[in-house]
Parts: structure tokens; sequence; C-alpha cells
């Protein structure tokens, strides 16, 4: 990877080639409850387009995103935002990719008017657990064993931050 700065910015719909395949790239039972994504499975989603994703490049490639959106759809936590996703190609880690899309995922969310950030990983996710960590966040729950992966059950980990 070049030693230039990696850059941050929004999603746009012709990103959509690169961010999946970086999706299945990425995936894996370390950090994912769902199934490994098909090779020609859409990666925007109707409830999260472009808009809903922030973009790292370095080098002028797609090297990681942030999916970020409301944890419901309830009038009553519309303060809150969550991250629904976050991915970093192997290649470019190591370059704080993944700490300068939690930066600005914060950012968007207090535009956005959010006072808090959430996100949910599973417990034996120990680097992103202390990238989590450093960036203010907070374990604020544990759903023990709350999902069965690759053999073993493991403990879905609720975070939080208050963006104030």
């Amino acid at each position: 990877m070049p030693d230039e700065a990696p850059h941050i910015r929004s999603a746009r719909p012709d990103d959509e080639e690169a961010l999946g395949l970086l999706d299945r790239e990425t995936w894996s039972p370390l950090h994912a409850v769902s199934p490994r994504p098909e090779p020609d499975a859409p990666f925007f989603e109707d409830h999260a387009g472009p808009d809903a994703h922030l973009v790292a490049e370095l080098g002028g490639r797609v090297v990681g995103y942030l999916r970020l959106g409301r944890p419901t759809p309830l009038a009553s936590n519309r303060h809150v935002r969550a991250v629904h996703g976050l991915a970093v190609a192997e290649a470019a880690r190591g370059h704080g990719i993944g700490r300068l899309l939690l930066r600005a995922a914060a950012e968007e969310a207090r535009r956005q008017g959010a006072r808090r950030l959430t996100l949910r990983v599973l417990g034996p996710n120990t680097p992103a657990r202390k990238l989590y960590e450093s960036e203010g966040f907070a374990v604020e729950g544990v759903l023990p064993e709350e999902f069965h992966l690759d053999g073993a059950y493991v403990d879905d980990v609720l975070m939080g931050k208050s963006l104030l």
C-alpha cells in the first residue's frame, strides 16, 4: 500500500462493485453473524444505500467502509446512530483506517443530530473491541452465547459512546 494518507468520503453509487468485493474478501466468522455474501449479491440495500456508508480510500483504491444507520425505526431513539458494519482490506490494515472511519462516523452522527453512537461486536473479536475502546466506546451489555458460529457459541457485546 502507498505511504500516502487514507481519505474518508461518503460512498457513491459507483462504489458498489468495489465495496461488494471488499465485503466478500473481509468476511470472517470472527465478526460476521450472517453467511458469506454471494458473488452476485448487491452491496447496497434499500435501507442502506450509498448515503449510509463512509468509504476509505488509499492510493485511489477503496480499502474500507463503515455502514452507519439507525438502530431501530422508532422515533423514541432517533437520537442514536449505530455502526452496522465496518471492514478494512487486509493489505490496508495498520494505516489507522478503522480509526478514521469510526471518527468520521461519529462526526456524521453528530451532524445528523445524534447524541449516542452504538455498535455490536462479537466477544472473540479482540482487535475490534480494543479499537472501539480506544475510541471511547464502553461495553454496555453482553448477550452471552447469542450466536453459534464456526462450531462455537459466542457472546454479542453491545458497546456505545456519548457524542456530546
